[in-house]
């Protein structure tokens, strides 16, 4: 029997076969004639086109009610009953038997199949009133060419021209869905409108941006495979444009013929990424004719006027012959002229002066003799009462605090007397430094090793010459010669660090404890210290961040172990709407439960340019529940905590430890953020290329640390002074140039030459630095110099020009110089040595000041003398508002170690007394002490 009858008798069996089941299936009883109602079956799920990939099946499914048997035909041949796996259940919901059907189609029987069209299939259905059909569902295998039918092609466009990138994808069913990536990241329309990628497969790109140069690829993929097209390179370029004209400058000459000459420059806009160079003049020059001067010349004398009653005539000339013209100078001499006009003989009293007797004469003389010597005696009557009234006024305060020798003398800087030898960590070794009485001597804060403790700290057995009978007054010294001890560091030894108190011998020892470097950059930086009733001061080290406890702070008999510890992770601080920024480091110092008697005084370096017209800053503090609250706004009064907001600082005073930061939102456009800008460079390993760095970190020294840590481990070098940026809150993006880079000795890679950081990477940079590189390679290794300019600048806004001058062969590499102070290692000070002002001058002033005084001069006054003029309710509230009011001047002062301005209010206050015991009655003032 051939192939052929084989197929009609398989053909003819698959015809009767629903004969047979019906007639079967007909005697049975009578329950299942009722569920075939009277309908031809109905399908709930037809066959759906299906793709094979690779050598997977695909299954094609049918399911229909009322049904007796639903069997496949595929490609117009009936599928063996063998084939198909087959279900029946009831359908709770209507009552009807639901049959079901499945198949499986292999790859081998589609590729089997050659037909007109694609391999399919479809369900028939019986039922007792006939058969339904469902839909044809193809069968096709899934694939995808490796080759793109057209690749894209890179540009070269202008700014805001048009982009266009062709693609056509690879052969493939189904068919490839196209996207694609900009610098191997997701180029989608959705998030920007100048970006159209649904025409046929191709990138339109309206306005062509600076930041829209980059590498393309055309990625496609479907269910089997994805491929990728070759990189389009695209570069966007900006023509230079001509400024405005200048004005024209003056003539170049005072007299005569001249020249006067305009400019303008390329820079409207400067041209980038190989844009063309403006055409025409940068100058354009005129001839002038410049008027040359005529000096003023005075006209005749008129005549002389009438004589007056008071014996006098004037006669008057006028600068007209000629008059000034053209810058001429005018006329010197007088305009006007009088002389008496009696021959000397002038009138009293209507009458001649020849004509007066001498005795009136004689008695006119006699009462002005004894006028004078009456006004004489008086005014010396006067300075006797003014004399002692200042005199008895000084008394009242036991020491004259007013006298401007408290300071001149008492606090006066030191002469070092040393034959001390040349130390190699200065500059300059063999020059002494000049520490002279004159000067203000500033104790540093921070010590690299011991070599450095003992070239700054006084020296041993230091004469020093005081001629201030204040200090003679207070006590601090009874001699005008004596000698000064320095203080040696201890460090106690065997401290429970579980316990907050020590025995009273230890209570004036400091223990220094540098838990992590901050060159490691791997833990958070950490400073610690046992601090007394003395008090001291906690400084992070290169970061702009301490901390001052005031003497008497801690009770005597008494010691604490503080810290002090700045956040190294991602900035915890969140603002409940995303306006607020972090303007500094967040600071945390304890311990928890701390009892002082004065607050303490945290200085904590910030990026913000400060203005409350456009800056709304605020001091917030970590909650039990991690969560941040407002402590106060810096404009705002409060009794439970001060800020004072400076340039580059700012000066909290704290009752309760914890964890602070400084946040600002900024009110306007206008509102600007201090952002440090520096380039680093450095050869890349095994290679003759050169990697130049530019970093955008935030203006405070703890962000900067970070990028001094990064180039330490990278071996950068420094090519140029950090410069200050001020960026706005416009908005606006920041972009990183590179300039005047010699062609022809070295070569940028591609879509380096203009970089660009968006608004938000910059202003919530948030203390965590932001940098861009440009690698560039060399066309000879003979080329050892490299010259360029780096342009930084904000759209619209402020722009910083880093110059760029360096060797870069490897025998003239230098180390970084900044990295001179990276490992401070003394970050503790107690005692005396934490402080500006001497302890007996600062009992004196507090003393003096504390007591409310009728006349006025209590700490009010020295707040105001020392510009402490807000919330002053805040110290009112204080045990000593003097002590606290000197607490924060040594915060303000700590790094200058001025006494200046102390010694300056000190005496102002002396002044302004000595005039209030002239007046009465005395001005009302405000009182806060109430």
């Amino acid at each position: 029997m051939g192939m052929l009858e084989r197929r009609l008798l398989v053909s003819l069996g698959m015809l009767l076969l629903p004969v047979l089941c019906f007639t079967r299936t007909s005697k049975v009883s009578g329950d299942a004639g009722s569920d075939a109602q009277s309908t031809l079956p109905h399908f709930l799920m037809e066959p759906e086109d299906a793709y094979i990939i690779k050598s997977n099946p695909v299954k094609l499914k049918c399911r229909a009610v009322p049904a007796l048997q639903i069997f496949f035909k595929c490609n117009g041949e009936w599928v063996h009953q063998n084939q198909h796996s087959s279900q029946e259940y009831l359908d709770e919901s209507t009552g009807q038997r639901v049959r079901e059907v499945v198949i499986n189609v292999t790859r081998q029987q589609v590729e089997d199949f050659h037909g007109p069209e694609d391999y399919w299939c479809l369900c028939v259905a019986w039922s007792h009133l006939g058969t339904s059909k469902s839909r044809k569902a193809t069968v096709r295998i899934a694939y995808l060419r490796k080759n793109f039918e057209q690749d894209p092609q890179g540009k070269e466009v202008p700014i805001k021209g048009m982009i266009v990138l062709h693609c056509r994808p690879p052969e493939g069913v189904p068919l490839a869905e196209v996207e694609w990536l900009k610098n191997e990241e997701l180029v989608s329309s959705l998030t920007d409108d100048n970006i159209d990628t649904r025409a046929d497969h191709n990138l339109i790109i309206n306005e062509a941006r600076l930041s829209d140069s980059g590498n393309y690829t055309c990625l496609a993929s479907n269910i089997v495979a994805k491929r990728r097209s070759a990189t389009a390179t695209v570069v966007v370029f900006v023509n230079g444009g001509w400024s405005l004209w200048t004005e024209w400058s003056p003539c170049n000459v005072n007299c005569g013929r001249g020249i006067q000459k305009r400019t303008r420059t390329c820079t409207n806009p400067a041209p980038l990424n190989g844009g063309s160079f403006c055409e025409g003049m940068s100058v354009q020059k005129i001839t002038c004719n410049a008027l040359c001067p005529v000096d003023g010349g005075w006209d005749e004398w008129a005549d002389w006027s009438t004589c007056s009653v008071q014996c006098e005539r004037q006669r008057a000339r006028e600068c007209t012959a000629p008059a000034p013209r053209h810058r001429g100078k005018t006329c010197e001499g007088e305009s006007q002229a009088t002389e008496n006009c009696t021959g000397g003989l002038c009138t009293e009293n209507g009458k001649l002066l020849h004509d007066v007797k001498p005795q009136s004469m004689e008695g006119t003389n006699d009462v002005a003799l004894y006028s004078g010597l009456a006004a004489g005696v008086i005014a010396v009557a006067v300075l006797v009462v003014a004399v002692t009234l200042y005199r008895k006024n000084q008394s009242e305060y036991g020491v004259d605090v007013i006298d401007s020798s408290a300071l001149t003398g008492g606090f006066q800087s030191f002469n070092f007397k040393t034959t001390r030898q040349g130390n190699p960590l200065l500059l300059n070794s063999s020059m002494q430094p000049d520490l002279t009485v004159g000067q203000t001597y500033s104790s540093p804060i921070c010590f690299q090793d011991s070599i450095d403790k003992e070239l700054f700290d006084p020296l041993p057995d230091i004469k020093v010459k005081v001629q201030s009978s204040f200090m003679v007054s207070l006590g601090v010294a009874d001699r005008a010669e004596y000698h000064v001890k320095a203080h040696p560091e201890t460090f106690p030894r065997g401290l429970d660090r579980d316990c907050h108190t020590m025995d009273s011998r230890k209570k004036n020892l400091t223990l220094l404890s540098q838990s992590a470097a901050l060159t490691t950059g791997k833990l958070p930086p950490r400073t610690t210290g046992v601090f007394g009733h003395l008090g001291g001061r906690l400084v992070v080290p290169n970061t702009g961040v301490s901390l001052l406890v005031s003497h008497g702070s801690i009770a005597e008999d008494t010691s604490w172990e503080m810290y002090m510890v700045i956040n190294q992770k991602e900035p915890s601080v969140r603002a409940a709407e995303g306006y607020e920024i972090l303007l500094a480091p967040e600071v945390t110092y304890g311990p928890p439960g701390l009892d002082l008697s004065f607050p303490v005084a945290m200085t904590i370096a910030h990026c913000a340019e400060v203005n409350a017209a456009n800056w709304n800053i605020q001091l917030k503090r970590q909650a039990k529940d991690n969560k941040w609250e407002e402590v106060m706004s810096v404009e705002d009064e409060s009794t439970s905590c001060y800020c004072l907001m400076e340039a580059n600082c700012c000066h909290v005073l704290l009752d309760q430890p914890g964890s602070y930061a400084l946040v600002g939102e900024a009110l306007n456009e206008e509102a600007v953020k201090r952002m440090k800008l520096a380039v680093f460079g450095s050869v890349e390993p095994n290679s003759t290329d050169y990697s130049l760095r530019v970093y955008c970190v935030d203006d405070t020294p703890y962000a900067f640390q970070g990028v001094v840590t990064t180039e330490t481990s990278k071996g950068g070098q420094l090519l140029e002074e950090p410069k200050i940026l001020l960026f706005k809150g416009n908005t606006l993006s920041l972009q990183v140039s590179i300039q005047d880079l010699p062609q022809f000795l070295w070569n940028i890679k591609p879509f380096t030459t203009c970089q660009e950081f968006s608004f938000s990477q910059v202003w919530c940079s948030n203390q965590q630095p932001l940098h861009c590189a440009f690698l560039l390679e060399r066309y000879s290794s003979a080329t050892t110099q490299l010259s360029c300019k780096i342009s930084v600048r904000q759209v619209k806004g402020h722009e910083q020009i880093l110059q760029v001058y360096t060797s870069v062969a490897e025998s003239e590499k230098q180390t970084v110089p900044y990295f001179m102070q990276a490992d401070c290692t003394v970050t503790s000070h107690t005692g005396a040595k934490a402080f500006k002002i001497p302890l007996s001058i600062r009992q004196r002033i507090c003393a003096t000041f504390d007591t409310a005084n009728a006349k006025g001069k209590d700490w009010q006054l020295l707040a105001q003398q020392l510009h402490i003029e807000r919330n002053l309710s805040y110290f009112a509230k204080q045990r000593s508002p003097s002590a606290v009011i000197l607490s924060l001047w040594e915060a303000q002062n700590q790094d200058n170690g001025d006494l200046d301005s102390l010694a300056s209010a000190l005496e102002e206050i002396g002044k302004i007394n000595s005039k209030h015991q002239l007046k009465s009655p005395e001005e009302p003032r405000q009182d806060y002490n109430q």
